[in-house]
């Protein structure tokens, strides 16, 4: 887990309350308060720092078959966005070059396609193929980025685009991220009013006598930030979309909490029942198998440092320091030698791949305000998600 201090402006006539202690993983808060984590970094520090320190492992062990997830988590203006997306990325063929700014997601993209290339001249892999989906959940309602010509809101199977190079999967996010859900508060010029998910899957076959398949993903998640509306001064339509960002915040929360209480018990050898709710929100069905499961995931908070920000800033951190108890079981995804397996393992990796949105469900178009209609259709979805989820579990038994 990597904590990290996001750099944002400070307000007038406030000061700054957290204080990374260099080279060490510790903070001091306000300025009594001591954290320690795995990470922790300062707002001089640079994306190019973080991302070798902490990202950079998990890129190589996703070309070995194992899953990878990382998600930011903070109060809106702390800087997740910018930890994921960076700043001003050049893209000019044939090479990419990185400034400064450039986010999780650019230096992901360019080592994802550097090691393939390289295992591909070693002739360690025959074939690579490379696709991306990018979902935004915005007031528990679904869109597929990289569907815009339809901008249809709700998801059953998400589109999945073939890229072939880091400029064009960087290409495609930029243009996809020009339609998600944004606005101005008095926290921040361009805050985000949804969480975005993108998942890279990535295929690597030997056509050799044994014809080997492997198959992983890597999940980047920017979830949009908490919200206290007296200090965001959101009204209307935006007054309503801050009590979806913090009911599915408390859905995170309460996972986390419950996920490192069960780690707890567990460390005590005590065997007490801990019900884990995944099913509460859209954002915990999709990161059910980061939290607790068999992903490798990192999570990364960023803080805002003003004074102002104090209370928000020891929540965060507090909840932060519950999610480090969390372990989850890294495992690695089953390399496949019967052509025949294959083919079936091929059609399983694509199929799980357009069901990221399995419970994502497909909404009436027309919405009735009748309440007993409505309860109705509530059921109906819920009958749906259960389905939809037996037949993801089935096909993760063909493993």
């Amino acid at each position: 887990t990597n904590w990290s201090c996001g750099q944002t402006k400070l307000l007038r006539h406030h000061c700054e309350c957290v204080k990374v202690i260099p080279g060490s993983a510790q903070m001091f808060v306000n300025p009594d308060r001591l954290f320690t984590f795995d990470h922790a970094f300062g707002p001089s520090a640079s994306q190019d720092e973080v991302y070798r320190a902490c990202i950079q492992p998990m890129v190589r062990s996703l070309l070995d078959g194992y899953n990878a997830t990382v998600f930011c988590y903070g109060e809106t203006g702390s800087g997740k966005t910018y930890t994921i997306s960076g700043g001003r990325v050049i893209t000019s063929p044939p090479l990419l070059l990185l400034d400064d700014e450039g986010g999780i997601i650019e230096h992901v993209a360019r080592d994802v396609f550097g090691y393939l290339d390289e295992k591909l001249k070693s002739n360690e892999i025959d074939v690579a193929t490379v696709h991306m989906s990018y979902l935004e959940l915005y007031m528990e309602e679904v869109r597929d980025l990289l569907d815009l010509p339809t901008n249809q809101k709700v998801v059953v199977g998400a589109r999945e685009s073939a890229v072939n190079s880091a400029e064009e999967l960087l290409s495609l996010v930029e243009m996809s991220s020009a339609a998600r859900q944004t606005c101005t508060t008095r926290m921040n010029d361009k805050s985000s009013r949804s969480h975005t998910v993108l998942t890279i899957l990535i295929n690597q076959q030997c056509n050799n006598d044994s014809n080997t398949l492997c198959s992983s993903k890597f999940c980047l998640v920017d979830l949009a930030g908490s919200e206290r509306v007296k200090k965001t001064g959101n009204t209307g339509k935006h007054f309503k979309e801050s009590i979806h960002i913090n009911t599915d915040l408390l859905a995170v929360g309460n996972v986390i909490r419950a996920l490192s209480d069960r780690a707890l018990n567990f460390c005590g050898k005590t065997r007490k029942s801990t019900f884990i709710p995944f099913r509460d929100a859209k954002i915990t069905r999709l990161l059910r198998d980061s939290l607790g499961g068999t992903s490798h995931t990192l999570m990364m908070t960023c803080v805002n440092p003003s004074s102002n920000s104090l209370a928000e800033t020891l929540n965060v951190l507090y909840f932060a320091s519950k999610a480090r108890h969390i372990r989850n079981h890294p495992a690695k995804q089953p390399i496949h030698t019967d052509p025949k397996y294959n083919q079936k393992l091929a059609r399983r990796v694509m199929a799980d791949f357009k069901m990221r949105g399995h419970i994502l469900l497909a909404e009436n178009e027309k919405k009735e305000n009748n309440n007993s209609l409505l309860t109705k259709q509530q059921s109906e979805d819920r009958d749906m998600a259960e389905v939809e989820e037996d037949t993801v579990n089935g096909l993760k038994g063909l493993r």
